[in-house]
């Protein structure tokens, strides 16, 4: 016994080596980045990298600024009028508020899910079907059809849906709705997904589905989920970012974050003090 426990130590102490020397791929970066509501400045400076294939999530306390930031990384924030973002922020280098960029396609490589499901007043199939066929991704029904089961299947709502493809999405329970409209998501291929608290409107049971899920699809995509719940963001994510005040007070991995944090306002929050 004393030797398969010696063996095991030493197999996670490699596995842990090995994960502490990998050099993490940079997806997307951030400097600088300000936010402005009119003359007033909602995000002071934020820097921060997001790598590939990594749950990264967003706590602080309500209005801190994390859901902003994050709708700074599709350009969700174009759509609000009298909102100003100034800094640089990069996918795979290249500056995605350059004025040449397709904003359109932007959106098909940095999807995004929304706290409160928002299926399509559609099928269940055309709410995959949407996107895929917008941005030209099938030339043919067989391939469309492929690309609806290939999505479903990933988001866990394939054997649940696929004999009922043709009614509305709309008509689905809150945490298939949900998992339809990150299916929705996926269908275009894309790099990073962000999701701001796409659990808060679940029951707990839809909500274990989900971070399953979330869990998942880390292995191919950038996952950035603003998150209320700390256990959750304990969980699910590899770093946690804490924001307070319209600032990003420190990112780390999330085991450091939440046991010895750099930042006292970080600890306050995490024990409850205030938030």
């Amino acid at each position: 016994m004393k030797m398969e426990n010696d063996v095991m130590r030493a197999s996670l102490a490699s596995a842990e080596a090995a994960q502490n020397n990998h050099t993490p791929e940079l997806k997307m970066s951030a400097r600088d980045v300000r936010v402005f509501y009119g003359e007033s400045e909602a995000l002071h400076g934020v820097d921060l990298d997001i790598y590939a294939n990594e749950v990264l999530a967003f706590i602080g306390p309500s209005g801190c600024g994390k859901s902003t930031f994050l709708r700074c990384l599709n350009r969700m924030n174009d759509t609000i009028d009298g909102c100003r973002v100034t800094g640089r922020i990069e996918l795979d280098g290249e500056d995605i508020y350059d004025r040449r960029l397709d904003v359109v396609l932007l959106r098909a490589r940095v999807g995004m899910v929304f706290q409160k499901p928002n299926p399509f007043p559609k099928s269940i199939y055309e709410n995959i079907a949407y996107g895929p066929r917008l941005h030209g991704l099938a030339e043919s029904r067989a391939e469309l059809d492929e690309i609806v089961q290939r999505s479903l299947t990933r988001a866990g709502l394939w054997d649940e849906v696929k004999d009922r493809l043709d009614q509305p999405g709309t008509g689905l329970s809150g945490g298939q709705q949900q998992r339809l409209c990150i299916a929705r998501a996926i269908a275009v291929s894309p790099e990073v997904i962000l999701m701001d608290e796409p659990c808060s409107a679940l029951d707990p049971i839809a909500t274990a589905k989900v971070e399953q899920l979330i869990t998942e699809l880390s292995e191919s995509y950038t996952i950035v989920i603003v998150t209320h719940n700390m256990q959750q963001a304990a969980r699910i994510s590899k770093r946690t970012a804490f924001f307070h005040l319209g600032n990003l007070v420190e990112v780390d991995e999330t085991t450091k974050i939440f046991t010895t944090p750099s930042d006292s306002r970080t600890e306050d929050y995490i024990t409850g003090r205030f938030g």
